[in-house]
C-alpha cells in the first residue's frame, strides 16, 4: 500500500495521551446514543498539555493515533455493545485524501471487532480549513457509511455557509449560543440539575 505525502513527511507525534469519554446524552430517552473521545494527557492532564504539541509536521500522526486510541479504548469498554456510537473528533487539515486516510482507522475497527457503522466523525469550527476540501471529507466519510457531526457549530469559521453546503447528521451548539435558554441559580449552575 502506498502513502500519500501527507504519511510520508509527516512526523511522529511522540508525546503520551489517552482519552475521556464525554456522553453525548439523548434528552428525549435521557440515554446517552454516543461518547465523543477526547483528547487527554496519560493522567488525565488537559486536552491543551497535549495538543499544545500538535503542528503542522505531526498534525497527520497525531490525528492518526487519537483515531487508534478512540477505537481501542472504546471497545475496550464497550461502548458498542452498550448500543452507543463513538464520536471521534478529526482534523480536516490532516487528512491528505478522505479514502487513503480512513485505512489506519478501519483496519483498527477491524481489528478489535469495532463496529464501523457506530463511527461518527465530527469536526470543530476553530481550525481554518478549505471548505471544497472539508466538504469532500465529509462527502466522502458519508459515502463510506458514518455519520458526520459539526461540534460547537457557531463558535468558528464555518457557519451556515457549510451548514448550507453540507447538512451534517449531527450539530452540537456552541454554550453561547444556548447558555441563555438554560435558567441558572445565582451559583452560575443550571437549576436543571
Amino acid at each position: 500500500m502506498s502513502k500519500c505525502d501527507g504519511c510520508r513527511d509527516g512526523t511522529a507525534f511522540d508525546t503520551p495521551f489517552s482519552m475521556a469519554f464525554q456522553p453525548i446524552v439523548d434528552i428525549g430517552s435521557g440515554k446517552a446514543f454516543a461518547y465523543e473521545a477526547l483528547v487527554r494527557g496519560p493522567n488525565q492532564e488537559s486536552a491543551f498539555s497535549v495538543l499544545s504539541g500538535v503542528d503542522a509536521s505531526n498534525r497527520y500522526a497525531f490525528d492518526q493515533q487519537c483515531r487508534v486510541k478512540a477505537i481501542t479504548l472504546a471497545n475496550t469498554l464497550q461502548l458498542a455493545a452498550s448500543g452507543s456510537r463513538l464520536s471521534i473528533n478529526f482534523m480536516p487539515n490532516a487528512v491528505y485524501e478522505p479514502r487513503a486516510c480512513i485505512r489506519l482507522t478501519l483496519a483498527t475497527a477491524a481489528s478489535v471487532g469495532f463496529p464501523t457503522d457506530r463511527i461518527i466523525f465530527e469536526f470543530t469550527e476553530s481550525e481554518r480549513v478549505d471548505p471544497d476540501h472539508l466538504l469532500g471529507i465529509l462527502k466522502s466519510y458519508r459515502d463510506m457509511g458514518f455519520q458526520t457531526a459539526i461540534d460547537d457549530f457557531g463558535a468558528g469559521h464555518a457557519g451556515l455557509n457549510l451548514l448550507a453546503k453540507f447538512q451534517p447528521d449531527i450539530v452540537k451548539l456552541d454554550m453561547d449560543l444556548v447558555r441563555a435558554l438554560i435558567p441558572t441559580n445565582r451559583n452560575g449552575l443550571s437549576s436543571k440539575q
